[in-house]
C-alpha cells in the first residue's frame, strides 16, 4: 500500500509545486511586461503530444513567458549545468526540466543525455508538450543564430518509435521583445503553423543525419517568418535606432501596442537590407542625417515624436493647464507609492548588474528579486507600522494591498512628469524658436523618405 501511495503523492506534490509557481511567475511577468500579446493563440490548443519550437534571446524568461501563454503543464529541455547540486536537480526536475549536457561545457555528475532523451520520448509519448530552444543559446539580439538538430532527432524518433501513429506536431514560436531587459516594456509571441514529421519519416529511416538537417531546415523557414530578424549587429542597431526616431503616436496606424511598432521594426528591417543590396551607399547619407537629428534632438531636449505633433498654442496652453490639476492631485499618491516602493526598486536596480554581467539575464533575475523583496518590504512596513499606531486585521490587509497598487501608479506618475516636461519644452520652441522645430521636422521628414521611398 505505502509503494502505492509513495509515488502518487510525490507525483501529486510535482503538480501542486509547479501550479503554484506558475502562477507566482504569472504574476511576476505580468508585473514587468506592460503587455503580452500572443497572435493566433489557438494554435497552442493542442490535444496530443506537441513540440513547442522558438528562439532564444531572454534565457529563463522566454521558458516562463511561454509557460505563462500554456494551459497545459510543459516540459522543458535544459542546459544541465543548471542542474549541478543535487538539491537543484530534485527541485527542476520536479518543475518538468529535463537536463541536457551541452557541448563545451563539460558534464555533470548524474545527468545521461541517453536519460534525458528518453525522459523526451516518455513525455511525447504520454501526450506532453516539450518546449526546447533549438539555438542552444541565448543572446539577446534580433538575430536567429544556427539551429541545433537535436529537436529534429527527438520528433521522427519518437514518431518512428510508434510506427507513425503519434501524430506530433511541431509548433514554431516567435518571440518577440520591443526591449527584453527593459521594465514595463512589450512582448509579441507569435504562433506559427504546426509542422508533421510524417512526412520525413521514411527518410529519416534511410539517413537520419540527412533527414534532420532537411527538418531542422524547415523550423528555421518557419521561426524566421515569425521574428524580426537582422542579419548583422550594425544592422540590427541601425534599424532600432531609426525606430526610436519614427515611432510615434500621433502618426495615425491601424495596428496599435506592440504588434504596431514590431511591424514597424520589421518594416524598416527589411528596407535597410533592401537599400544594402541595391544601393548600398544610400546607406552612409541615412546613417549621417540620423547621426545629425540624434544629436540636435539631445541638444534641444526634445523627443522625436513630438515633432509629428501639430502646435496649436490654445490646445496646448490647456492641455499643460489639465495637467497641472492631475499632477496636483496625483502627488499626495505618488509620494505614498514611491516612499513604499523605493528601497526595492533601487535595491533590484543596483543588485542585477552586481549578480549577473551577461544582460540576458538582467530581466528574470529582476523579476526573481522584485518576487522576494518587494512583498518582505510591504511586511516589514506593514508591522513596524503596527508598532505605532493600532491597526485592524483589515485595515492592515487594506495597506497591505495599496503600496504595490500606488508603487505602480507612482512608476507611471514618474513616466507622465517627464512626458509633461518634454511637452513644456516643445511649446516653449515652437513659440520662441519655431524655425528650429520646423528645420527639425522637415528632417525627419528627409530621413523617412530617404528610407522609404522606393517601397
Amino acid at each position: 500500500m505505502r509503494s502505492f501511495f509513495c509515488p502518487l503523492k510525490a507525483k501529486q506534490n510535482r503538480i501542486m509545486l509547479y501550479r503554484i509557481l506558475k502562477v507566482i511567475v504569472a504574476l511576476g511577468i505580468r508585473l514587468y511586461y506592460k503587455e503580452i500579446k500572443v497572435k493566433n493563440a489557438k494554435k497552442l490548443q493542442v490535444n496530443g503530444p506537441c513540440i513547442l519550437l522558438a528562439n532564444h534571446p531572454n534565457t529563463l524568461m522566454d521558458a516562463w513567458v511561454i509557460g505563462h501563454i500554456c494551459k497545459q503543464p510543459i516540459y522543458f529541455m535544459a542546459k544541465a549545468t543548471l542542474f549541478n547540486t543535487p538539491f537543484k536537480q530534485k527541485l527542476l526536475r520536479s518543475l518538468n526540466m529535463i537536463p541536457i549536457n551541452r557541448r563545451g561545457e563539460g558534464k555533470i555528475a548524474g545527468i545521461s543525455n541517453q536519460d534525458s532523451f528518453e525522459a523526451c520520448y516518455k513525455a511525447l509519448e504520454e501526450g506532453k508538450t516539450l518546449v526546447i530552444f533549438p539555438e542552444g543559446t541565448s543572446y539577446l539580439e534580433r538575430h536567429l543564430r544556427e539551429l541545433k538538430t537535436g529537436a529534429a532527432r527527438i520528433a521522427m524518433e519518437v514518431e518512428n518509435r510508434n510506427q507513425g501513429n503519434l501524430n506530433l506536431q511541431i509548433i514554431p514560436l516567435g518571440l518577440n521583445y520591443l526591449q527584453a531587459n527593459r521594465f514595463r516594456s512589450d512582448v509579441l509571441i507569435q504562433v506559427g503553423n504546426p509542422i508533421s514529421v510524417d512526412s520525413y519519416l521514411a527518410d529519416y529511416q534511410q539517413n537520419a543525419g540527412q533527414t534532420a538537417k532537411k527538418l531542422t531546415e524547415q523550423i528555421r523557414i518557419r521561426l524566421e517568418q515569425l521574428l524580426v530578424n537582422s542579419e548583422a549587429k550594425e544592422e540590427e542597431q541601425l534599424t532600432e535606432d531609426l525606430h526610436a526616431i519614427f515611432t510615434s503616436k500621433y502618426i495615425k496606424n491601424d495596428e496599435k501596442g506592440v504588434e504596431g511598432e514590431l511591424r514597424m521594426i520589421k518594416q524598416i528591417r527589411d528596407r535597410i537590407a533592401e537599400i544594402n543590396i541595391t544601393q548600398p551607399w544610400k546607406l552612409n547619407e541615412i546613417k549621417t542625417r540620423l547621426v545629425q537629428l540624434q544629436w540636435q534632438l539631445n541638444k534641444f531636449e526634445i523627443r522625436a515624436d513630438f515633432l509629428d505633433r501639430r502646435f496649436r498654442s490654445k490646445m496646448f496652453l490647456r492641455q499643460i493647464a489639465v495637467s497641472m490639476v492631475f499632477i496636483l492631485i496625483g502627488l499626495p499618491l505618488f509620494v505614498f507609492g514611491a516612499v513604499h516602493n523605493i528601497l526595492p526598486f533601487k535595491l533590484i536596480d543596483k543588485l542585477v548588474p552586481k549578480l549577473t554581467k551577461e544582460v540576458e539575464y538582467y530581466a528574470p533575475i529582476a523579476v526573481l528579486l522584485g518576487l522576494i523583496l518587494y512583498p518582505l518590504n510591504y511586511f516589514g512596513l506593514v508591522f513596524s507600522t503596527s508598532l505605532f499606531l493600532e491597526f485592524t486585521f483589515w485595515e492592515k490587509f487594506i495597506y497591505f494591498w495599496t503600496m504595490p497598487l500606488l508603487g505602480m501608479f507612482a512608476y507611471s506618475f514618474v513616466h507622465y512628469l517627464n512626458h509633461i516636461a518634454f511637452k513644456w519644452k516643445f511649446v516653449f520652441l515652437m513659440i520662441n524658436n519655431k524655425q528650429t522645430m520646423l528645420e527639425l521636422q522637415e528632417q525627419k521628414n528627409e530621413l523617412r523618405k530617404l528610407v522609404f521611398d522606393g517601397e
